[in-house]
C-alpha cells in the first residue's frame, strides 16, 4: 500500500457504475490517477459496462469488472513484475484492508435475487451468493485478533443471507451453525466487539435480531433501505416486502429495544410519483421518526426497467422533492438526538487531537452518520471504547465530555 500517487508503482481504481453521479465520480477518479501517476488499472462495476472506461480514458492499462481479483492481479503482474519478497508475501491472516485499524467491513454475500426496477446490481454482480458461514466467522475472528473493535456487516441484501443455499449448516469452532442472519449475528456477538448490521430488508424474520440488540449481543442499530412509503410506488419499484406494514414493524422494534437507531434511504421523484405519493412519504417520515435518513433524487440508470415507466419527472422536480424531504428529516433527526442530551453513552474513538476526540456512539456508522465530539479527552487512542456524558446536540452530531 502506498500513501500517495507519487509513491505508487501502479494505481488500482475501484469503481461504481450504479447511477450517473457514481459513473462521473469514478471517471473523475480514473482521470486524476492517470494525471498524477499514469499507470492505472480499473476494476469494479463500471468496468462491466462496456467500453465506457476506455472511451473516456484510453490510456488505462487494463479494465476488469467486479469481484475480479485474479484478473486485477494478472494485470498488475503484467505491467509491474513482482519481485520475490518474503516479508511482503506474508500477508497477515486478516488480509490487507483500507479502513482504520479499529473497524472493518465484513461482507457476507455478493449479488442480489431481487429485480427492483431502479437497480442494475443483479446484472452487474449476479444473483445472491452467500459466503460459507464458517469462512465469514474465521475472517471476523482474524479481524478481531488484529485489533478491530467494530464489525460492519454488509452485502446487497443482508437479511437474505443463506437463502440461496437453503440456510445450509456450516461449522465454526467445531460447532454447527446455520447460514442465516440471526445465527450469524449471535455468533458475531460472541466476539466481544461492536457488530453493526447494514442493508437489511424488512422481512418478517428480521424481527428475530431485535431481541439480540436489546440483550446487547449486537449494536441496537439497523440500516433498512425502505426507499418509499407509498404502496403504489413500492409496487412500481418492485421492492421486496412492499406489502409489509413498516410503521407497525418500527413500533414493535422500539417496544422490544427502545434504544434502537433506525437508518434508512429513500428515492424522491421516482417515475409516476405524484405529489400525493410524495406527501405520503413525508407523512411516513413524520410518524416513523427515523433516526438517520439519506435521500437520493431518482436518477435514470442505463439498463434499469424504471426507464420504461410512464410519468418521468423533470430533474428540478426530483431535486426539489429530495431537498424538501431532507429539510423535513433534519427536524426529526434533531428531535431524536436532543433526547440523548444528559445521558451517558459508550462511544468508540475514531480520532484524537489536542482539542479532544471524535468518536461514534452505537447510533453512528462511520462516514454516513454523525459523530460525537468529546471534550477533555486525554490519553485516548483510536479504537478505545469509553463512556461519555452528552452535553449538546444538533441535527447530526452530539457533543459530550468525559465523566
Amino acid at each position: 500500500m502506498a500513501p500517495s500517487y507519487d509513491a505508487a508503482d501502479v494505481v488500482v481504481v475501484n469503481t461504481c457504475g450504479f447511477i450517473d453521479a457514481a459513473v462521473d465520480e469514478s471517471l473523475d477518479a480514473i482521470g486524476e490517477a492517470i494525471e498524477q501517476n499514469g499507470r492505472v488499472i480499473v476494476t469494479g462495476c463500471l468496468g462491466a459496462k462496456g467500453d465506457v472506461v476506455r472511451e473516456a480514458h484510453p490510456k488505462v492499462l487494463a479494465v476488469t469488472g467486479p469481484h475480479a481479483l485474479e484478473e486485477v492481479m494478472t494485470a498488475v503482474h503484467r505491467h509491474l513484475p513482482k519481485p520475490p519478497d518474503p516479508f511482503v508475501d506474508l500477508v497477515p491472516p486478516q488480509g490487507i484492508k483500507l479502513t482504520p485499524k479499529h473497524y472493518a467491513y465484513l461482507k457476507i454475500s455478493e449479488g442480489c435475487n431481487h429485480r427492483c426496477t431502479f437497480c442494475i446490481i443483479p446484472s452487474l454482480r449476479g444473483d445472491l451468493v452467500s459466503r460459507p458461514i464458517g469462512e465469514v466467522m474465521r475472517e471476523a475472528e482474524n479481524l478481531v485478533k488484529a485489533g478491530v473493535k467494530e464489525l460492519l456487516v454488509i452485502s446487497q441484501d443482508t437479511s437474505a443471507y443463506g437463502v440461496d443455499i437453503r440456510y445450509r449448516t456450516g461449522f465454526w469452532g467445531g460447532k454447527p451453525l446455520k447460514t442465516r442472519m440471526r445465527d450469524l449475528a449471535v455468533a458475531l456477538g460472541e466476539l466481544g466487539v461492536w457488530v453493526r448490521l447494514h442493508y437489511v430488508y424488512p422481512y418478517p424474520h428480521v424481527d428475530e435480531v431485535i431481541p439480540l440488540m436489546a440483550e446487547g449481543k449486537v449494536l441496537p442499530y439497523i440500516d433498512v433501505p425502505f426507499q418509499h412509503a407509498s404502496a403504489r410506488i413500492l409496487r412500481l419499484m418492485k421492492r421486496p416486502a412492499s406489502g409489509e406494514d413498516n410503521l407497525a414493524r418500527i413500533r414493535a422494534w422500539r417496544a422490544i429495544c427502545p434504544e434502537i437507531t433506525i437508518r434508512s434511504t429513500f428515492i424522491a421523484g421516482f417515475p409516476g410519483e405524484t405529489e400525493s405519493d410524495f406527501q405520503e412519504l413525508l407523512d411516513f417520515l413524520d410518524e416513523a421518526e427515523l433516526d438517520r435518513v439519506g435521500c437520493f433524487a431518482y436518477s435514470p440508470v442505463e439498463g434499469a426497467k424504471a426507464n420504461e415507466l410512464p410519468g418521468a419527472l423533470d430533474a428540478d422536480v426530483r431535486e426539489e422533492r429530495r431537498a424538501r424531504l431532507m429539510q423535513a428529516q433534519e427536524k426529526i433527526s434533531a428531535r431524536r438526538l436532543k433526547r440523548k442530551v444528559g445521558k451517558t453513552l459508550e462511544v468508540l474513538v475514531d480520532e484524537v487531537s489536542r482539542d479532544g476526540a471524535v468518536a461514534r456512539s452505537a447510533g453512528d456508522a462511520p462516514e454516513i452518520d454523525g459523530v460525537v465530539h468529546v471534550a477533555g479527552a486525554r490519553d485516548l487512542s483510536p479504537g478505545d471504547r469509553v463512556r461519555v456524558k452528552v452535553t449538546k446536540s444538533d441535527a447530526h452530531d452530539l457533543w459530550a465530555r468525559m465523566p
